[in-house]
């Protein structure tokens, strides 16, 4: 009886240990839904989702040589997505989330493949941060790393 028990305890804590808790559902969600207005080109959606006063940047990764780091304005980040013909496809394949939550801030990371007309482009991981304000996740910071080294095809 004692190790039914024991089972049925492990058991349950395994459960309420991977339950996502509502912030971190959330803030995925505002990830997808990022993504949804970024492949439709809905650039006041992705407004509305980012703070006023948000930062990007971006890490290139290229083989033999030093890592290298760009900042971009989000304003023109925007006018880039606007500008993208509207025959070009393009597309960010999320694989994974991993989402850390601490009240009013929450980090997140996704790993990704980019694909430009189904062509694989470059991979690597997205960090978002955001600040939880009057009850809505913004994004406050965006960094990527950019490579074509080790990517998969998924």
């Amino acid at each position: 009886m004692k190790a039914y028990l024991s089972i049925l305890l492990f058991l349950v804590g395994i459960v309420c240990h991977s339950q996502e808790t509502i912030d971190e559902v959330s803030v995925k969600t505002s990830i997808q839904d990022f993504f949804i207005a970024f492949h439709e080109q809905d650039t006041t959606a992705l407004r509305l989702m980012a703070h006023p006063s948000i930062q990007m940047q971006s890490i290139s990764i290229k083989e033999g040589e030093d890592a290298d780091l760009v900042t971009t304005d989000y304003s023109n980040f925007l006018k880039a997505i606007y500008a993208i013909p509207k025959t070009t496809k393009f597309e960010e394949k999320i694989h994974s989330y991993k989402i850390q939550v601490d009240g009013p801030m929450a980090n997140a990371s996704t790993t990704y493949s980019f694909y430009v007309n189904e062509e694989l482009s470059h991979c690597g991981v997205n960090t978002f941060q955001f600040f939880k304000e009057k009850g809505v996740w913004e994004i406050i910071y965006i960094v990527d790393t950019r490579t074509k080294n080790g990517c998969k095809t998924m």
